[in-house]
């Protein structure tokens, strides 16, 4: 059979017999792949070196008649090495692959292992606030399944307004005017980057943001609990 070549990003990996493991990996240009890595638990395996979690691989594959294709090769290209030496980066980066795996089906776009990758690279990051990454990372993953909220008008097809204070309807994912409410123009406004396709050091930059994070980290991740 023929073998090809990707870029891999682990999300799952399952101990399947005596030495083997079957991995689940999300590539940029072959979707996600399940492939099974002979041999790979044996102290002297050539290819446990370049399977670490929370890193990007180069791999060498083949598909198989099934479902479950074989590994060939697998080699370090660039490990975040700095999660694995913080608790709470370790544990937020297994939750946003753990939500990168149940959200994508077999073929996923590109931009999901661009997501993936561009999140792992921020945690590696001590300088970028954990909460500011899981903001971004929320509502890049709401986005690209579909599930944008409407940050220009509000239930009425209104204009938002910078002097009035909002609900948020989170089936509707649409806001209502109410007085004395949570949400203001300031919230919206990071929400609108957030949304956007940059990269979450720009949410890091701006002015006060730690004092907005409460209210729109806790929007974001209600609707990331509702439709996904």
């Amino acid at each position: 059979m023929k073998t090809l070549n990707s870029e891999g990003i682990i999300l799952g990996r399952t101990n399947f017999g005596e030495a083997d493991r079957i991995i689940t990996m999300l590539t940029p240009d072959r979707g996600k792949l399940t492939l099974i890595a002979k041999g790979v638990r044996r102290q002297n395996s050539k290819l446990a070196g370049g399977l670490e979690l929370f890193c990007v691989s180069d791999i060498m594959f083949m598909y198989g008649r099934g479902e479950i294709g074989t590994l060939i090769s697998a080699r370090l290209k660039k490990h975040y090495e700095n999660i694995s030496k913080d608790l709470e980066r370790t544990m937020t980066a297994y939750e946003f692959v753990k939500r990168v795996h149940k959200s994508t089906e077999d073929e996923p776009e590109e931009e999901y292992f661009r997501l993936l990758q561009t999140t792992l690279e921020n945690l590696n990051d001590y300088r970028v606030s954990i909460r500011i990454i899981d903001l971004w990372f929320s509502s890049q993953l709401l986005r690209l399944s579909g599930y944008s909220p409407n940050l220009q008008t509000d239930e009425n097809g209104e204009r938002l307004k910078s002097n009035v204070s909002y609900n948020f309807n989170l089936d509707k994912m649409t806001f209502s005017a109410s007085e004395g409410a949570a949400i203001n123009d300031t919230h919206i406004k990071l929400l609108r980057l957030a949304f956007d396709k940059r990269n979450p050091l720009i949410l890091q930059r701006i002015s006060g943001v730690e004092n907005l994070l409460p209210e729109t980290l806790s929007l974001v991740r209600g609707m990331l609990e509702l439709h996904i």
